[in-house]
């Protein structure tokens, strides 16, 4: 089991591993829209938000030695379920012809009041 922490992510504030790669397989823990630098952007509109999380995912996946084409499972929270339509557009955008297994679950609410947090599984392609 190796644990993965990318340095272009900020350090974890709870008792967990960004990533985890064991039997050929990334898992990817739930990740919210907070910047490299660590600050919060719970403010930031539904987009932006949902921009940041899915690149700190993709980060960890990159970190990891895992491509976005080997991601094989999208887990993603939104508060509330008006943004659900915005959020297939732009992931969408980001994963282009790659169609993972994915669930979109509405939540009533997240940490630090975010509005989006996703968790993935990916394959390690070497």
């Amino acid at each position: 089991m190796k644990f993965i922490t990318p340095s272009g992510l900020p350090t974890p504030a709870g008792h967990y591993s960004p990533g985890v790669v064991t039997n050929n397989l990334l898992f990817v823990s739930g990740q919210l829209p907070v910047s490299p630098d660590g600050s919060h952007n719970f403010t930031e509109s539904f987009e932006t938000q949902a921009r940041l999380a899915m690149r700190n995912v993709l980060e960890i996946v990159k970190e990891a030695g895992a491509e976005l084409t080997g991601i094989v499972k999208v887990n993603v929270y939104i508060v509330g379920g008006e943004h659900w339509s915005e959020f297939n557009q732009l992931y969408a955008s980001i994963m282009g012809d790659h169609k993972p297994a994915r669930a979109v679950i509405p939540v009533p609410e997240l940490h630090h009041g975010y509005l989006i947090e996703i968790e993935a599984v990916a394959e390690l392609t070497s």
